[in-house]
């Protein structure tokens, strides 16, 4: 049973090669560690070989890291309700990560509580079409007359994490970082319908542990403001409070206040845009070309190119916003 009102932390993981390989604070690792370090199992969000987004179980930590940094698209969860069912069946310690609507589906679908069931679910912003970043990815190869091997949603190691700057790596060796599918994401408009109805837009989430991005940060604990990632953890009931106080040694963190950590998806779902039914429209007459330019901001800046030359290749960085 959840709490009435959360307790909220700043959360930064003391490793800080944790750190970067994280989307933000590294708080997904060290309670993933604790759950592995107790012979559990993981299920997450990963990216497989044409970067579609599935969720998958994990029993190790190289399978665990696949999981770690942001995927801005849907994820299929294919078998893994029924897979984690049979986790805890066996006496295993599971755990979910995952939007709050995924982690709702997998306790319905389950029809009771697990003790030995954890849940992590993400402050969701909405989730984007899988058909249209499929098709940003083939108009990128188009132009670089290369394949992605790499995708880098956010990337925080080059950009820092207040930046949104995705970046795909070419088979070629080139390296493309832009802010298309940040702008197309941040515009509402690929968001799927039900999102922008989301019932889990509030402070009060399914999960045990709900984790998100520190915005606002600079206000409720600035001595963790470094743009190297910061988590916003929101502890909802006792099974997540005692979790939280078996990974504290790996973390610096700070209780803060949740009026100090408020941020959009924690206040109500965002409205569909007025533009959604001409994108949609666009979308479906026009090459993404077009879309990339209209929608996207593509060609609003000259592009900053960067060329770094080796004994073997030659590497170009692209960035266009």
């Amino acid at each position: 049973m959840n709490w009435k009102q959360p307790k909220v932390y700043a959360v930064q993981h003391k490793n800080e090669g944790v750190r970067v390989a994280s989307r933000s604070g590294g708080i997904f690792t060290a309670v993933s560690d604790h759950v592995l370090g107790q012979k559990g199992v993981i299920y997450g969000c990963v990216l497989i070989d044409d970067f579609e987004a599935i969720h998958i179980r994990a029993d190790s930590k190289d399978g665990r890291d696949r999981m770690r940094g942001s995927k801005y698209i849907q994820s299929s969860i294919r078998d893994t309700y029924k897979d984690a069912k049979k986790d805890l069946l066996g006496d295993r310690k599971v755990l979910f990560s995952g939007t709050s609507c995924q982690v709702a589906g997998l306790k319905s679908f389950l029809g009771k509580e697990y003790s030995n069931l954890l849940c992590i679910d993400i402050v969701c912003h909405g989730v984007p079409s899988p058909t249209v970043w499929k098709k940003y990815l083939e108009w990128r190869e188009g132009k670089a007359k290369a394949k992605v091997v790499a995708v880098d949603f956010r990337n925080k190691k080059e950009f820092g994490w207040r930046d949104h700057v995705e970046t795909l790596n070419m088979d070629s060796g080139e390296r493309v970082s832009s802010s298309i599918f940040k702008e197309l994401f941040y515009e509402h408009n690929i968001l799927r319908p039900c999102c922008y109805e989301c019932p889990f837009k509030s402070v009060m989430h399914p999960g045990d542990i709900t984790i998100a991005d520190y915005w606002g940060i600079e206000k409720a604990a600035p001595e963790f403001d470094d743009n190297k990632g910061v988590s916003l953890v929101l502890v909802n009931n006792d099974k997540g409070a005692t979790v939280f106080e078996n990974v504290k040694e790996d973390l610096a963190w700070k209780q803060t206040r949740i009026e100090d950590s408020m941020q959009s998806p924690l206040i109500a779902p965002f409205s569909k845009p007025v533009s959604r039914e001409q994108f949609w429209e666009d979308f479906r007459r026009r090459d993404f070309a077009y879309i990339a330019k209209k929608y996207g901001g593509y060609g609003t800046m000259n592009k900053i190119r960067k060329k770094i030359g080796s004994a073997r290749r030659r590497i170009v960085c692209v960035l266009e916003e």
